[in-house]
């Protein structure tokens, strides 16, 4: 009677050859990939850690894009501050003109249409929009003062956790304290008519004082914005050094080590080869002895 039995070197050869070519398709996956976790396998840890860590970079990049445009809509405003900084010095220089005792009533009535102008232009600053978003309180003339200017308030941190605010300056205590092109006057105020004001010495110099109001009023609310530039400039920066962190810590989790893996390639293909080989010859070896028994 013939028994056969099984053999084992065979089986234990084919075992092993297994594992070396699961490990083989591993290590060219991370090589191909850059990634040392391509599956919940390979480090269900580390993929979690590294799921928080991606999400907390996706946070802080949206958050410095919205303090980048902040900063875009501040620096707009302060361009229209800089225009109105502009008209308001003229106006002045064409108040004090006037007083030019060699100026005759027609010389004296082109000032004020020019002024009159000006007074337009500072009122239509006020409606100036980034975005669909007004830059200045007061936006649309009502007639009615508005003392205080809005705050929006602007996420800093990618958790939500600090903020700070800016200010929709309230241009209409500049546009409005010097009259409108109509010659109205901001209700509750000693804002300027142009009725008159370059016909009589007295009024433009009582003009002179109201411009120079405003102008200061201007000055104040360039440096508020101007604080919030700055404010808001190095809240980027740290954005910019914690996502540089964030993706710093998490590179450790994810990138592979190309060296190391590299080695390891070379030594799961040497395993290949022997395990190809040796398998071939323990089904060699079994059937040496069958050929015996024939």
């Amino acid at each position: 009677m013939i028994t056969v039995n099984t053999n084992m070197v065979s089986s234990w050869a084919a075992y092993n050859l297994n594992n070396t070519n699961t490990n083989l398709q591993r290590s060219l996956a991370r090589l191909s990939s850059g990634s040392r976790i391509n599956s919940s396998y390979d480090d269900a840890g580390g993929l979690a850690v590294s799921m928080k860590l991606s999400a907390a970079i996706r946070r802080t990049e949206a958050s410095q894009s919205n303090i980048n445009n902040t900063l875009a809509m501040l620096q707009t405003q302060d361009g229209a501050l800089k225009s109105a900084e502009k008209v308001l010095t003229r106006m002045s220089e064409l108040i004090q003109l006037s007083g030019d005792v060699t100026k005759s009533t027609n010389d004296r009535a082109l000032y004020q249409t020019e002024y009159q102008s000006l007074q337009g232009q500072m009122v239509d600053l006020v409606d100036e929009e980034f975005n669909g978003v007004d830059m200045f309180t007061s936006g649309g003339w009502d007639g009615t003062a508005n003392t205080s200017g809005n705050t929006l308030t602007v996420v800093l941190s990618q958790d939500g956790g600090q903020t700070t605010s800016i200010t929709q300056s309230d241009l209409g205590t500049v546009a409005f304290y010097v009259g409108t092109a109509s010659g109205a006057q901001l209700a509750g105020s000693s804002a300027l008519s142009t009725n008159n004001i370059f016909q009589n010495i007295t009024t433009a110099a009582a003009a002179i004082t109201t411009v120079n109001q405003a102008i200061q009023n201007l000055a104040s609310l360039r440096a508020t914005n101007g604080s919030e530039q700055v404010r808001l400039t190095f809240a980027a920066d740290m954005l910019a050094i914690n996502r540089n962190n964030l993706q710093a810590a998490n590179s450790q989790i994810l990138d592979v080590d190309v060296a190391a893996e590299s080695a390891n390639l070379a030594k799961q293909n040497i395993l290949q080869q022997a395990g190809t080989s040796m398998l071939a010859q323990a089904n060699m070896s079994s059937q040496s002895v069958l050929r015996l028994l024939t």
